[in-house]
């Protein structure tokens, strides 16, 4: 239909969902069909008196606030009415926009908007100690592959240390949960980003798995991409159709698992909520059920269907070759972990290698002292025997003074 409409020069209305459609009173709007429209994945069913439970009348604190997941998770949280919401970014800009967004909304909820770099070890304490929160989602991070593996040391003390520093805070102001957002890129990683979210997953494991702490919980919640998301292909290929091509694509089997933001962090909500009563069920990690990836090509040519052009014609795609630290295809879980269904829908579990808390603690601090010493090819090879199913590439290889085995 997509495809029949585009030649012709019609444009494609739907209506709205059949909830939206239950009032009598509901005003029915066409709307424009989107891109999330054709990712035909069933709706996301939530435990949602769990999920309002863990956060109604809470002291919540969500790091990286301002970013697209971190802002997402913020609207959410607002709607379930916690007692208070503490925001955390090191962005001024986008820390004041999800702030002010927010304040507009909800005049009478205390809203605090705290300006920090998950880095600052003393800052990050001094903030978590003084609000004192309760339920804590981790979403800070960099995210950029590209960028990370061009900056290693910036990805590894953000992604990795930057983690550490707010589980040992929130375990020393005895929050009840800490949730850690993490990505499909930790699974068999081919990139330093990926690698250092694992090293992340590995601390948050360590502390969960410990049975001398009990006043926290350490949660890590594991997805693909999302739509639309800061830096993403979606706004990058919507730029491109707007200028009238060519769509770059990295290459034609490249694919990706997808979600939409608000459908991600649903599922961040609803992993949250779940609470593994049994030692044995501690230090796993949970997995969004993504349904079937979708190749990238595909994504571009639905997006210049929708905008009214055809592809290959009217818009170009151009093949650019895989970037420094792409795959072709990511894994939610890799084949040494074992995958189990949650009681929550669309969550799955996964037991995945970890690392007992004395010996992971004497990785992150020597990561440390390589990090403050600016020493790259230390701070590699640290990680790369952390994360043992890390392959690196090329360039990162030559960091770490070794032949790639994958290098002409």
């Amino acid at each position: 239909m997509v495809e029949f409409a585009a030649r012709q020069k019609i444009e494609i209305l739907r209506l709205p969902d059949l909830l939206d459609m239950q009032s009598i009173d509901a005003e029915i709007e066409l709307r424009p069909i989107k891109l999330e429209d054709l990712l035909q994945r069933p709706p996301v069913r939530l435990d949602a008196p769990k999920i309002a439970s863990m956060i109604r009348g809470k002291i919540v604190m969500i790091t990286g606030a301002g970013g697209s997941i971190g802002s997402e998770l913020a609207r959410q949280v607002a709607d379930l009415n916690p007692h208070s919401l503490i925001l955390v970014d090191a962005s001024e800009s986008a820390l004041y926009a999800i702030k002010s967004e927010l304040s507009q909304k909800r005049r009478s909820m205390k809203i605090h908007a705290a300006l920090c770099n998950v880095r600052e070890k003393h800052a990050v304490s001094n903030i978590v100690e003084s609000h004192s929160p309760q339920v804590l989602f981790h979403a800070a991070a960099l995210k950029h592959v590209p960028m990370v593996e061009a900056q290693p040391l910036e990805g590894i003390f953000t992604n990795a240390i930057g983690t550490r520093n707010v589980a040992e805070a929130a375990l020393r102001a005895k929050v009840s949960k800490m949730i850690m957002v993490s990505t499909d890129k930790a699974v068999n990683p081919a990139n330093v980003m990926g690698a250092t979210k694992r090293m992340a997953e590995m601390y948050c494991q360590a502390l969960d798995l410990d049975s001398k702490i009990n006043a926290t919980r350490f949660i890590t919640v594991r997805f693909g991409n999302v739509l639309g998301s800061a830096g993403s292909v979606v706004p990058l290929f919507e730029q491109q159709i707007k200028c009238g091509g060519p769509v770059t694509v990295t290459h034609p089997e490249i694919e990706r698992f997808f979600m939409t933001i608000p459908e991600a962090c649903l599922l961040v909500l609803q992993a949250a909520a779940h609470n593994p009563a049994q030692q044995e069920e501690r230090g796993r990690i949970f997995v969004l059920d993504m349904g079937s990836p979708v190749k990238i090509v595909d994504l571009a040519r639905n997006l210049i269907r929708l905008s009214g052009r055809r592809p290959d014609t009217e818009i170009r795609i151009a093949y650019t070759g895989l970037r420094p630290g792409e795959k072709l295809y990511e894994e939610l879980f890799d084949s040494n972990e074992t995958l189990s269904q949650t009681e929550a829908p669309g969550i799955l579990e996964a037991n995945a290698r970890s690392i007992e808390r004395a010996m992971i603690v004497r990785i992150f601090d020597e990561m440390q002292r390589m990090i403050d010493a600016q020493d790259i090819q230390g701070a590699l090879r640290l990680l790369k025997s952390t994360v043992a199913e890390f392959t690196p590439g090329a360039d990162i290889h030559l960091l770490m003074g070794r032949k790639s085995s994958t290098a002409p």
